[in-house]
């Protein structure tokens, strides 16, 4: 087995790109909102969903929804443990000293 992968050569490696950050709460709550419209606008035609064997389209949305609220807690969360770690090196960094002026000999 070992001949088969010797003509196989490792790829090559590169860095990681930076992660993307946006409006991460907004868009979650955004995407939320979707879905929780979705399953309301189905839900006048759950007797049409039910009869072709669709409800979990119906369902699908309610779910999507709940996750989504899930999510939101999530990155809102984890929005402000960055807020407040950015905050706290501001405040550990060391301060510069302050200049004592002219020193009498």
């Amino acid at each position: 087995m070992a001949a088969f992968f010797s003509g196989f050569s490792e790829p090559p490696r590169h860095e990681a790109p930076e992660p993307l950050e946006g409006p991460v709460v907004a868009t979650v709550t955004g995407g939320t909102i979707i879905w929780f419209v979705l399953f309301l606008v189905q839900l006048p035609f759950y007797g049409w969903f039910d009869d072709h064997g669709h409800t979990w389209w119906v369902w699908t949305c309610l779910a999507g929804g709940g996750l989504g609220l899930i999510g939101i807690w999530y990155v809102r969360r984890r929005d402000a443990a960055i807020k407040r770690s950015s905050g706290s090196t501001a405040d550990s960094a060391p301060a510069e000293p302050e200049d004592p002026g002219p020193t009498a000999r």
